[in-house]
Order: structure tokens, then C-alpha cells, then sequence
């Protein structure tokens, strides 16, 4: 065995998600959005349900300032008749009840068939991002940044639930609304007051989406801090002990206060840019409501409209202009989301270092006997640990590796659990390389007392059983037992219940 001792097994590696070198490049939004549709389209039946419903709901929505025109000329034209009294508005005003109830049942349609397929999707993603998350090689997990990491899934989560809210309860229904209106403004009027409303959307969505674009940049520098001081807060608050150790409280503050500053600056960004953009919204639809009302008042004046007429203009473009109120929100509310998603997906366009190979069969054991055959190892290409080593251990035998510090003896156990692929000659099992058996059956065939004890902040019970975690009670007090464990784990006040804390910290390194 020559093993390199010169070269210590710390590591230098690139920063970034990916974690091995340049982080993928970013997704454009349409390609967040095409990544986001599988995981949507396994509901389709309850997809088109709800687009059905939402159709429905803004088709009645439409038709109720109809019949308040119709129910306003009929009390206008004829006020003094008994059936302009009775008969025509009882009527009309029944069926403006029913538009009205419709609009919210079939609102409410939507809603409960689209649940499911929200939440659907969002686990969905969820899970194949843990899924994703701990199959990334051992050199990932050694550079990540736990804080920010979980966030970006946190956010990400949120992002799918937002994207598809706003998009199909507020996007979609107002876009269907529009033309609906336009078609009717130019049907019961004449295109002048459609191309003064069509003028009045253009300009307004113009504008909202070009101020929302540059506020983005903002949007992006918060989630940037806001990662970096989840991250220096949970490390820091993980290594509570160490902290209290070098009396370092102040200088964790400062560094956890110089990240909230960050956040601070592009927060404000944030809001102030919102009054830009508010104000810049409210103006237009003014401008535009002004001057439809203007031209229906003088229609109304020279007799050729009707006071329903200029009602129904009216409602149509408050029904119209209110949820264009809330689009800025609504679109700034979107590109979060996909900012958040985006985050998300990076993860998951972060390659496997280490993969099975396809059909890779499981190791067969006949045995155990570990051989190293020339193995060469570096962390980082320009500083290779491993150089050309090579020995064996028999089936049955006990082997010491001894060895200065940073010789690589954990580099030795890292690649017989194969957290790494070696970068020359083999690493094998009973004559079977590693690289072409399976991981899980490999992981399955060995034990380990890791160097650093690292426990789940859960029961002592759960830790024990953690190697098998079908393991009975009574085979978990057999395992302490020989572990000659079980009479400390007795004498505690909750005995195999006992809440060992976040990694293992209520024990002492021997009791761990």
C-alpha cells in the first residue's frame, strides 16, 4: 500500500448548487413551466374538469350585467306599468340571482376538483427532489449549505402551489373574461369603445410587465440573502457547543446581522419599486375608465343609449379593470414563483456523480474478501490522495489501516462504500468491482461505526434500529444488549423513548 501522505483529504471544491463545478445555467420561465406540466398533466381528467368549471363560472359572470341592463331599461322605459313592476323585473331579478349563485358554485367547482391535483403535484415534486437530494454524490453533501438548500426546497414547494393558483383562478379566468367583454362592448355598442379598452389592456399589462421584470432583480437578491442567513443561522445554531466554547455569540450576530442587511436593502428595492408600479397602474385604468364613460354619457344624452346602456357599460369595464387591479400582484406573484421553482429545478438538474449501470445486478457475497488493485483517488484532479494503491483483506481477517493524518484512510472507507468511483484501477468485492453491482445491495452487505456519531433527533430506539428499520423492540434491546447498552438505556427516565437530540448533543461521546 503507498498511499500519499503528503496530501490531506480536506476538500476545495467549487461553490454553487451544483457542487462540482459550474452550477447549471438558468431556465427560462417557459422552461420552468414545461418542466412543471408532467407533474400537473397526471391529473388531466381533473385539469380539463376545472378549466371546464372556470369557463362556466365567467361565462354567468359576463351575463349578469346583461340582465342588470335589461332590469334597469324595464324600470326606466316603463315605470308607471303594472308589469314593468311585477312581471319583468321579478323575473329578471330571479334570474340575476341564479347567474349570480352560479358563478360561485361553479367557482367552487373548480376549486374542489382542482385540490388534488395541486397538492398532487406539488408532493410529487417534493418527494423527487429528496429522492434527487440523496442520491447526489458524497462530494455535493460535503459542499453544500443546509440553510439555503432547504429553503430553496421550502420556497420551491410554495412556488408550485402559488404558480398554479394564480395562474388557473386568476390569469386564465381573467383573460376568458376579457375577451368575453371586448366581444360584447363591440356588439352592443361600437368598436370605439372597444379600441379604447383594448388600448387601456395593452398599455396596462405593457407596464406592469416591464416594471415586474425589473423589479425581478430584487426578487432574486432577497431569496439570495434570504439563503445565506438561513444558512449562517442554522450552522451557526447547529454548532451551539462551539460557539459557547470561543465565547463567539457577538461575532455570530454580526455575521447573521451582515446577511439581514442584504436582505434589508433589496427588500426595500422591493416595496418602493411596488409604489412605482401601483401608481403607474392606477393611472391607466383612469385614464381609460374616464374616457369609455365619457363616450357612453353622451350617447345616453342624445338618446341613441339607453340608461341601462351606459350601466352596462359601466359594470363591464369595472368587472373588467377589477381583477386587472390585482394582475401586478398577480404576475409579480407569478415570477416569484417561478424564481422560487427555478431554484428548485437547479437542484434537480445537479448530475449523479455516482450511478448504477444499467441493469447493474446485486452483490453477490461468497465471503466478503476486499481487495484495492492499483486504485488512484484524488478529491480534486491537481491533488490526488490515492496513488496506485493496492492490498487485499481476506474473507474472515481483521485489517488496521495506520497512517498519518490525511493519508486517506477515510478516502479507503468512502470508496468501498462507493460515495466516490474511483479514477483508476478497482475496487472489489469477492472479485466483483464495485462500479457494476448495484449501491443498494453493496450498502445493504456492510456495517459501520462511522468516526463522527452522527444520530437523528429521535428516539433511542429509532437509532438503534436505523441499520434495519423493520427491527422489533425486542430485537433492539438484543442489539444493546451485546452492545452492553441496554442497562444505561434502562436507567433513563424514558428508557428506549429517550429523545437523544439534534445529532445525538443530549449524549456523551461515549454514549453515543
Amino acid at each position: 500500500m503507498r498511499p500519499d501522505t503528503s496530501a490531506r483529504t480536506s476538500i476545495a471544491l467549487p461553490s454553487g448548487p451544483g457542487a462540482t463545478g459550474t452550477p447549471p445555467a438558468r431556465r427560462s420561465d417557459w422552461g420552468t413551466l414545461r418542466r412543471l406540466l408532467p407533474y400537473l398533466w397526471q391529473y388531466k381528467v381533473r385539469v380539463v374538469l376545472a378549466l371546464a368549471f372556470m369557463v362556466a363560472a365567467k361565462t354567468a359572470n359576463v351575463g349578469v350585467p346583461l340582465l342588470l341592463k335589461e332590469l334597469v331599461d324595464a324600470m326606466t322605459i316603463r315605470p308607471g306599468s303594472v308589469e314593468s313592476m311585477l312581471v319583468v323585473p321579478l323575473g329578471l331579478l330571479l334570474a340575476y340571482g341564479l347567474l349570480r349563485l352560479s358563478t360561485s358554485v361553479f367557482t367552487e367547482l373548480r376549486e374542489l376538483v382542482f385540490a388534488k391535483a395541486t397538492e398532487g403535484a406539488t408532493r410529487s415534486i417534493a418527494l423527487q427532489v429528496f429522492g434527487h437530494l440523496h442520491a447526489l454524490s458524497l462530494r455535493f453533501h460535503l459542499d453544500r449549505q443546509t440553510g439555503g438548500m432547504t429553503r430553496d426546497i421550502e420556497r420551491g414547494t410554495r412556488g408550485v402551489q402559488s404558480l398554479i393558483s394564480y395562474s388557473l383562478y386568476s390569469i386564465f379566468p381573467t383573460l376568458i373574461e376579457v375577451i368575453m367583454v371586448l366581444a360584447l362592448l363591440g356588439t352592443k355598442f361600437d368598436m370605439g369603445y372597444v379600441w379604447i379598452t383594448l388600448v387601456a389592456l395593452v398599455m396596462y399589462v405593457t407596464f406592469t410587465v416591464l416594471v415586474t421584470e425589473w423589479r425581478t432583480q430584487f426578487r432574486r437578491q432577497m431569496n439570495e440573502a434570504d439563503g445565506n442567513a438561513s444558512t449562517r443561522a442554522i450552522d451557526s445554531l447547529l454548532n451551539y457547543e462551539t460557539v459557547k466554547y470561543f465565547g463567539n455569540e457577538a461575532h455570530e450576530a454580526r455575521r447573521f446581522d451582515s446577511a439581514l442587511k442584504r436582505y434589508e436593502r433589496a427588500a426595500v428595492l422591493t416595496r418602493t419599486s411596488l409604489s412605482v408600479l401601483n401608481l403607474g397602474q392606477a393611472v391607466i385604468i383612469a385614464v381609460g375608465v374616464t374616457l369609455v364613460m365619457f363616450m357612453a354619457a353622451n350617447r345616453v344624452v342624445d338618446g341613441t343609449m339607453t340608461v341601462g346602456d351606459f350601466v352596462l357599460a359601466n359594470t363591464y369595464l369595472m368587472q373588467l379593470y377589477q381583477p386587472l387591479n390585482m394582475f401586478g400582484f398577480v404576475y409579480r406573484e407569478i415570477k416569484q414563483a417561478l424564481i422560487d421553482i427555478e431554484q428548485m429545478f437547479v437542484l434537480l438538474a445537479v448530475p449523479r456523480e455516482v450511478e448504477d449501470a444499467p441493469d447493474a445486478p446485486d452483490l453477490a457475497l461468497d465471503g466478503g474478501a476486499v481487495r484495492f488493485e492499483e486504485v488512484h483517488f484524488g478529491y480534486d484532479a491537481r491533488r490526488p490522495i490515492l496513488k496506485g494503491v493496492s492490498f487485499a483483506i481476506p474473507a474472515g481477517h481483521k485489517v488496521a489501516v495506520v497512517g498519518a493524518s490525511g493519508a486517506g484512510k477515510s478516502t479507503l472507507a468512502r470508496l468501498l462504500y462507493r460515495f466516490y468511483d474511483v479514477d483508476g484501477g478497482a475496487v472489489t468485492i469477492d472479485g466483483q468491482d464495485l462500479r457494476a453491482v448495484s449501491q443498494a445491495s453493496l450498502r445493504r452487505a456492510i456495517g459501520i461505526v462511522p468516526q463522527d456519531t452522527v444520530l437523528f433527533n429521535d428516539t433511542i430506539a429509532y437509532n438503534i434500529a436505523y441499520g434495519r428499520t423493520a427491527a422489533s423492540p425486542a430485537e433492539i434491546e438484543q442489539a444493546a444488549r451485546l452492545a452492553r447498552i441496554h442497562d444505561f438505556v434502562m436507567a433513563l427516565p424514558d428508557g428506549y423513548q429517550t429523545i437523544v437530540g439534534e445529532r445525538g448533543l443530549k449524549l456523551s461521546g461515549g454514549e453515543k
